[in-house]
């Protein structure tokens, strides 16, 4: 498990995930939520765990204000969003809607009706993330949902699996360390973080390649961060 630090913006920010399954963005709304903040998360793929929540949270109080509601097709899924649209206030920290196309592509929707609906439920969790001021935090699993996501997305985060843990590359994301147990292994951003960087001229995130550390890069050349 890795430790991932998140600083989202206004608007509609879509978390490139390896899978539907993928836990990261129960850690990204943890890290987002202080004790108490109020939260809305429109579920689909059955994605909202109450185990994984509580197990990512840094208190039991971080999760009281977010409120989870599931929809199973498409039509519940886009009533909820204007559910949300209508109750949420300036009070609100966070909206997530992890696996946002998914219930867009099931069989009892037209192809018509399948783009309009999606359509409408994105540009809606867009523009209430810019009236609201808050985050709007959507997953894509595949090349298809991303792409579908991506045209209404002011920020894009790009979730990586490597041997040492889960690492998000994206504007406003950084990932400080990852967890092994009884011990966590940490990373150069990190360090310059808690201590400063020594030389401004310098980047501080310091890159080595063959490493092993991921599989690949887009363009097939090993790649991954230095950890300390």
């Amino acid at each position: 498990m890795s430790r991932l630090a998140l600083e989202a913006d206004t608007g509609l920010t879509v978390c490139h995930v390896p899978s539907v399954r993928s836990t990261v963005v129960h850690r990204l709304v943890c890290s987002q939520l202080a004790d108490g903040q109020r939260g809305y998360w429109i579920d689909a793929r059955n994605t909202a765990s109450t185990h994984v929540l509580y197990d990512c949270a840094a208190s039991p109080r971080a999760l009281e204000g977010l409120q989870i509601a599931r929809a199973f097709t498409a039509y519940q899924h886009h009533s909820l969003v204007r559910r949300v649209a209508r109750v949420a206030d300036s009070e609100t920290a966070l909206l997530v809607a992890p696996n946002v196309v998914d219930r867009y592509r099931d069989d009892d929707l037209r192809e018509y009706e399948r783009e309009e609906l999606l359509a409408a439920t994105l540009t809606i969790l867009g523009e209430l993330g810019h009236a609201l001021d808050c985050p709007v935090l959507v997953t894509a699993a595949d090349e298809d949902a991303g792409a579908a996501v991506s045209e209404y997305a002011d920020h894009e985060i790009e979730c990586l699996e490597t041997r040492e843990g889960i690492r998000l590359e994206g504007e406003g994301v950084q990932t400080d360390g990852y967890w092994h147990g009884s011990y966590w292994q940490t990373t150069i951003p990190y360090w310059v973080e808690v201590c400063g960087a020594l030389d401004r001229g310098i980047d501080p995130v310091v890159r080595a390649y063959d490493r092993g550390l991921v599989e690949s890069t887009a363009d097939g050349e090993a790649e991954t961060e230095v950890i300390v």
